[in-house]
């Protein structure tokens, strides 16, 4: 790939900046901001010599003394690149590098700082050489990035995997809690990070010094508050969260162990069955062609697909990366100029994890400034078995007569029966209208008592698991993203949009709403609204912070003070983005309504990113 900056930024490593010039990270502007990432930096030496006291502990410079067996470093360029710093050992070990384990984004933002702030020399294609190697042999098992896949997804989520107020307060109150999780360290290195950051970071200091209120049960054997004695000194949040990390991600794993010994290389050439949901476009089904690339990991892709709503076509060529044998990094460019923000047709990058058995994988193609849009996509093998991709319509209701399917895969035997689809109990093929080797028509009756949940669909010995939900009734929506965040644009920022969705779901078998059987049937048409979220007096956000449109696509306003406003005040603010059923009712005859909480802020002048990791 050729470097974008390279004539201007010798030494950028991986391709674009990683951070605009002279500016600085904006304040977070409500709950959701906490889930944007920033880069969790590695530090390249221990800042700390003399003993330095947080909580009840003394924790002095012995603690950055490595005592664990380290993971040697065994490739040449990487050995001669970094050893000028990292000294080596007799055991082929480099100081720090042998003891963390991270994604290629985590190594991708390692190196760029190394080359920023500590004058590392390295060419592009030198640096791209070291981040694959350290992400294949310095990273993580496929166990442990499938927990923090959202964070290279680029997805902004309200994280409910911090398991503690002291933990939060030290690791999450300005990053994502799966940055520090997207890495793998020894005890001494967790130190070292921590240490690292107090001295880079002014604001870090006074966060893990605040008195700790409570220890995550899992770690320490009890949830019972933390009483801080008269004259004793306090246990402070930065010791429970650091003792917490060592338990929770340690260098050396079950899970690493396993793979490092089962790891192949990448064998994906070959068709695969592709199906994509768009938020505001809907369901796209097709292939995803794969060939080898110039080197092993490396591959050259074909992406064809078809909106079954609408029947809009993406074929998209573009290729992708693989490191540490399952986690895919790509690109593709489809063909003809996008019509506008969210199109569905933008250059995009992709990030999936390929499972162990190499049959089937998932992630996210995205794109935007913010990479606010993208498709959620499974990939199916198609290796000459029959395998079924997906289904449309994706829901049928209780009581439907003569209801129209479309199943789609690949090697669908020939001579089909009716017989030979199953659907699941209370739901009945009746006829089968065609049948090809990559697609079965088939019409359905669903029984008037049949009891609501996601059955399994079978074509011959194919079976698509969980892929048919069966409803009686929509009892309630959602509107997706529950959490989200707007960027304020300008002429020299682009704006940061947001896409909403309204699903409706069934209450399940019991009866009962937001309980575990409850069944997601599918999107409603809804038309969209804001309403004011009332965070102060006199609010009026709703009419400065930007428009919705009736089908949920939301563009912000303009960043800049507003003279229209009170205080001469800026466009941001929070506002309730609520949709109304345009036909399903409550048990009084109202429509069905939901909300979802959306913060529109200013843009953000600092930002961290890989688009180099990809191809």
């Amino acid at each position: 790939m050729d470097d974008p900056v390279a004539a201007t930024v010798p030494f950028s490593p991986i391709g674009q900046c990683d951070a605009s010039p002279a500016a600085a990270s904006p304040p977070p502007a409500g709950k959701a901001l906490r889930h944007l990432t920033r880069a969790l930096l590695f530090g390249a030496v221990s800042l700390f010599s003399a003993t330095t006291v947080i909580g009840q502990a003394n924790f002095s410079a012995e603690e950055a003394v490595e005592k664990e067996e380290g993971i040697p470093v065994t490739d040449g360029l990487t050995r001669e690149k970094c050893g000028t710093c990292h000294t080596a050992d007799a055991k082929g070990n480099l100081s720090r590098i042998s003891w963390v384990r991270t994604t290629p984004e985590g190594w991708d933002s390692a190196i760029k700082r190394m080359v920023r702030l500590n004058g590392a020399v390295l060419s592009p294609n030198e640096a791209r050489h070291i981040v694959r190697y350290l992400a294949d042999t310095h990273g993580l098992a496929p166990e442990e990035a499938k927990p923090i896949q959202y964070l290279v997804e680029k997805r902004l989520i309200d994280e409910t995997n911090i398991p503690s107020e002291s933990v939060r307060t030290s690791c999450a109150a300005c990053h994502a809690f799966a940055q520090p999780l997207s890495w793998r360290r020894s005890s001494a290195e967790w130190k070292n990070l921590q240490d690292f950051h107090v001295a880079l970071y002014s604001q870090a200091d006074a966060q893990y010094r605040r008195p700790a209120t409570d220890r995550p049960g899992a770690v320490f054997g009890t949830t019972e508050p933390i009483v801080n004695k008269p004259g004793t000194i306090p246990v402070m949040a930065g010791q429970v969260a650091l003792e917490y990390l060592r338990k929770n991600a340690p260098l050396k794993t079950p899970e690493w162990t396993a793979w490092e010994a089962r790891k192949q290389a990448p064998r994906l050439a070959g068709k695969w069955l592709a199906s994509a949901w768009l938020p505001g476009k809907g369901l796209f089904y097709g292939t995803f062609t794969v060939a080898p690339g110039a080197a092993e990991g490396e591959f050259k892709t074909e992406t064809a697909l078809r909106s079954l709503a609408d029947g809009d076509v993406l074929n998209a060529p573009g290729g992708g990366l693989v490191y540490g044998g399952y986690a895919w990094r790509g690109r593709a460019v489809p063909a003809g100029a996008p019509a506008g923000p969210g199109a569905f047709n933008q250059p995009l990058r992709s990030t999936m994890l390929f499972n162990p058995d190499r049959k089937s994988a998932s992630g996210r193609w995205f794109w935007g400034d913010y990479q606010e849009f993208g498709y959620d996509v499974t990939l199916t093998r198609a290796d000459g078995s029959p395998v079924i991709g997906a289904i449309w319509p994706a829901a049928i209701k209780g009581g439907a007569k003569a209801q129209t399917m479309h199943i789609y895969g690949d090697a669908f035997p020939a001579g089909l029966t009716a017989k030979d689809i199953d659907l699941g109990a209370g739901v009945t093929v009746t006829k089968l209208v065609s049948a090809s080797p990559g697609e079965v028509v088939v019409t359905v009756d669903a029984a008037a008592d049949v009891k609501p949940s996601v059955h399994d669909v079978s074509v011959a010995s194919a079976v698509l698991v969980g892929a048919l939900p069966v409803y009686q009734k929509i009892e309630y929506l959602k509107v997706t993203p529950e959490t989200s965040v707007s960027r304020l644009g300008s002429g020299k920022r682009t704006p940061g949009y947001a896409q909403f969705e309204a699903w409706g779901f069934d209450a399940g078998a019991d009866g009962k709403a937001h309980t575990a059987d409850d069944v997601k049937v599918g999107v409603v048409p809804a038309d969209f609204t804001v309403d004011e979220f009332q965070a102060t007096y006199y609010d009026d956000d709703k009419d400065f912070v930007g428009k919705l449109s009736p089908a949920g696509f939301f563009t912000p306003a303009s960043d800049g003070p507003n003279p229209e406003r009170s205080g001469n005040r800026n466009n941001y603010g929070d506002i309730w983005v609520v949709a109304t059923a345009k036909t399903e009712k409550d048990a009084t005859g109202q429509p069905l309504t939901a909300r979802s909480y959306l913060v529109v802020t200013i843009p953000a002048y600092k930002r961290w990113d890989n688009p180099g990791v990809s191809q």
